[in-house]
C-alpha cells in the first residue's frame, strides 16, 4: 500500500508539469494579455512622462505606491505561513508550502517594478542603488525609496534561497525521473544532491536555518515599508500603530491570495487528494482571525484620530467616512471586516465558493485599503488650500493591473517547470501513516 501511495504522489505531482489543461492556457491567456496592457501603458508613460496618471500637486503617490505596498504585502504571508508549519511539524504544509514560498517569490518581484515605474525616467533607478560610483554620488539614506530597496532585496534574497532549498531534493528526483529537456537542468540546479544520509543531515541542519530567518524578515521588511509613511509627520500617518498594522494586513492579504491560487490548482489538476478541506478550514480560520486583527486596527485608527485632538487628524478621518472617498471606505469595511465574519460558521469555511468569494472580496478589499490611507492624508493635509482629490487614469489602471497578469504568469510558468508540491516531503508524510496504520511499513 505504502508503494502505491508513493508511486501515485510522484505521478500526480509531475502530471501538473507535463499534462496542461484548457484552464490553465486560459489563465495564461489572460495573465499575458494583462501584461501586454500593462507593458503598453508603462511604454506611454516613458514616453509622455507621467503626466498620463492622475497623479497631482497634492497627491504625489497613487495606485502605482498602491499596487506596490499591496503585493508587498501579499508576499509576506508564503514564507511565514510555510516557515510556522515547517517548525510545528504540520502535515499541512507538504500540500500547500511551495505554492505559497512560490508566490511570494513572485508578488516581491513584481512589487519591486512599481518604484521603477513611479519614478517616471525608470532607466535612472539605478541611483538609488547603493553601488560604488566615480561620482562619489550616495543614495539619501533619509530617503523611503532607499529604505524599500533594503527591504526588497534582503527579502527577495531569502525567500528565494529558501525555495530553493527546499526544492533540492525534488530536484534531485526530477534528474533522475524526467527524460525529456528538463533533465539538463534539473540536473544543473540539484546540484549533485543524491540523496545519501550525509547529505541529509546537512539539509536537515541547513533548511531550518533559511526558516528561521525568514520569520523575523517577514516582520521587519514590511514594518520598514510602513515607516515610509509612519516617519512623516502628516496627519494619518504618523502613528506608532503602522508597523503592526502593515504586517497584520499583509498576513491577510496574503492568505486569501493563497486560497484562491489553491482552489485554482485543486480544480484545475484534480488534486483533491492532497489539497483536501482541511487546507482550506485552517486558511479560512487564519483569514478570520487577521480579519478581526484588522477590524481592530481600524477602529483604533479611528479612535486614537479623535482621542489625541489634533485637529487635522480629526479631518482626515472624518473625510474618509463621510467625503469623496466614502464609498470606497464602506467598501473596504464590508470587504474586509464584515464578510469574513462567515466564516464563523464551519458550513462557510467548508463551502469552496464561500470561501473563494470572500478571499476575492478580501484582496480587492485590501488594494483599496492601501488607497484609501495613501491617498486620502495627501489630499486632505494640513493647509486646505492644497486639499484636492485624486483618481488614477486608465492608463495608470492598466499599469496596475498588468502587475497582477505578471505575477500569474510567473506562477503559471513555475508550476509547468518545478513541482508546485513538496514531492520529498508528501512522500514522508504519506510514508509516516502508512507507518502509523501498519507497523510493518516503517521497517521497509
Amino acid at each position: 500500500m505504502s508503494e502505491v501511495s508513493l508511486a501515485q504522489i510522484e505521478k500526480d505531482t509531475v502530471a501538473t508539469m507535463s499534462e496542461t489543461t484548457w484552464r490553465y492556457w486560459l489563465a495564461l491567456g489572460i495573465a499575458l494579455s494583462l501584461v501586454a496592457l500593462g507593458g503598453w501603458a508603462w511604454s506611454v508613460a516613458l514616453r509622455q512622462g507621467l503626466g498620463i496618471t492622475g497623479l497631482n500637486e497634492p497627491v504625489m503617490w497613487g495606485a502605482l505606491i498602491t499596487t506596490f505596498v499591496f503585493f508587498i504585502g501579499v508576499s509576506h504571508s508564503g514564507t511565514l505561513v510555510s516557515a510556522i508549519l515547517f517548525f510545528t511539524r504540520s502535515p499541512l504544509r507538504a500540500a500547500i508550502g511551495r505554492s505559497a514560498e512560490a508566490m511570494t517569490v513572485f508578488t516581491i518581484m513584481t512589487a519591486g517594478l512599481y518604484p521603477i515605474v513611479h519614478i517616471g525616467r525608470s532607466w535612472l533607478f539605478f541611483f538609488v542603488l547603493p553601488y560604488p560610483n566615480q561620482r562619489q554620488l550616495w543614495m539619501n539614506f533619509r530617503s523611503p525609496l532607499t529604505w524599500d530597496v533594503f527591504a526588497i532585496t534582503s527579502y527577495v534574497t531569502v525567500s528565494m534561497l529558501f525555495l530553493y532549498m527546499g526544492m533540492l531534493p525534488d530536484l534531485a528526483l526530477l534528474a533522475r525521473q524526467v527524460k525529456s529537456w528538463r533533465r539538463p537542468l534539473y540536473r544543473v540546479l540539484s546540484l549533485g544532491f543524491s540523496g545519501t544520509d550525509g547529505e541529509w543531515r546537512i539539509f536537515e541542519k541547513a533548511y531550518p536555518i533559511f526558516a528561521g530567518v525568514v520569520i523575523p524578515l517577514a516582520v521587519s521588511v514590511h514594518s520598514v515599508v510602513s515607516w515610509d509613511f509612519a516617519m512623516t509627520v502628516m496627519p494619518g500617518w504618523h502613528s506608532a500603530i503602522f508597523a503592526p498594522y502593515f504586517v497584520a494586513g499583509a498576513i491577510f492579504s496574503g492568505i486569501a491570495v493563497a486560497v484562491l491560487l489553491l482552489s485554482g490548482l485543486r480544480r484545475g489538476y484534480h488534486l483533491e487528494r492532497y489539497i483536501t478541506p482541511k487546507h482550506f478550514d485552517m486558511l479560512a480560520k487564519l483569514l478570520l482571525a487577521m480579519s478581526l486583527v484588522m477590524t481592530f486596527v481600524y477602529a483604533t485608527e479611528f479612535f486614537m484620530a479623535f482621542y489625541r485632538g489634533s485637529k487635522a487628524e480629526m479631518e482626515v478621518f472624518r473625510w474618509r467616512a463621510t467625503g469623496t472617498y466614502a464609498p470606497v471606505f464602506w467598501g473596504v469595511v464590508i470587504s474586509n471586516s464584515v464578510a469574513p465574519l462567515a466564516l464563523f460558521w464551519s458550513r462557510a469555511r467548508n463551502h469552496l465558493p464561500t470561501l473563494i468569494t470572500i478571499s476575492v472580496l478580501v484582496t480587492v478589499g485590501m488594494w483599496f485599503e492601501r488607497f484609501l490611507f495613501i491617498v486620502t492624508t495627501l489630499a486632505r493635509s494640513f493647509v486646505s488650500q492644497n486639499w484636492g482629490n485624486y483618481i488614477p487614469s486608465w492608463k495608470e489602471s492598466f499599469i496596475c493591473l498588468g502587475g497582477f497578469g505578471w505575477f500569474l504568469m510567473l506562477f503559471l510558468i513555475f508550476i509547468k517547470l518545478f513541482p508546485c508540491m513538496a514531492i520529498s516531503e508528501s512522500m514522508q508524510s504519506q510514508h509516516a501513516v502508512d507507518a502509523a496504520v501498519t507497523p510493518e511499513a516503517s521497517h521497509a
